[in-house]
């Protein structure tokens, strides 16, 4: 199950197609979906977030919260929908873009790919652009 919530302005359109994608993805590195919530939310909220739970000072633009057992996905995920929109100006990209690379970015740190390092970057990146490439496929 895949759930969306907004504690701020932010209604995910077309959610219906955005699940599908998300369970596609799932399936295309073999795990199965268990239940992922997305929150969308300000950057105030998800700051607060980061300074109580990871001790971070900083703004951010996704947490994730994982509760994966095994190969089932099971996750909180927290987005700052006001982080997106910068990035998106920033990376000269479409907000919807960027919201796609972020929210499959949680389920990718889901199934363990990581990016601390430069290879795992490199990699992170990849995965990102090939499941985006997925978003566009046909249902």
């Amino acid at each position: 199950m895949i759930d969306f919530v907004s504690k701020a302005k932010f209604v995910l359109p077309s959610q219906e197609k955005y699940v599908l994608w998300i369970i596609d993805v799932i399936k295309s590195e073999d795990f199965e979906l268990g239940e992922i919530s997305y929150i969308f939310c300000e950057d105030d909220f998800l700051f607060n977030l980061n300074k109580e739970y990871l001790n971070h000072d900083t703004l951010t633009d996704i947490i994730t919260f994982d509760y994966t057992i095994n190969k089932i996905l099971s996750a909180e995920i927290f987005i700052s929908t006001e982080r997106v929109e910068d990035n998106a100006k920033d990376f000269n990209v479409s907000f919807e873009e960027e919201l796609r690379r972020v929210m499959i970015h949680g389920v990718l740190h889901l199934m363990d790919f990581k990016d601390k390092s430069d290879k795992q970057k490199e990699l992170m990146r990849q995965k990102e652009n090939e499941k985006i490439k997925m978003f566009h496929v046909e249902q």
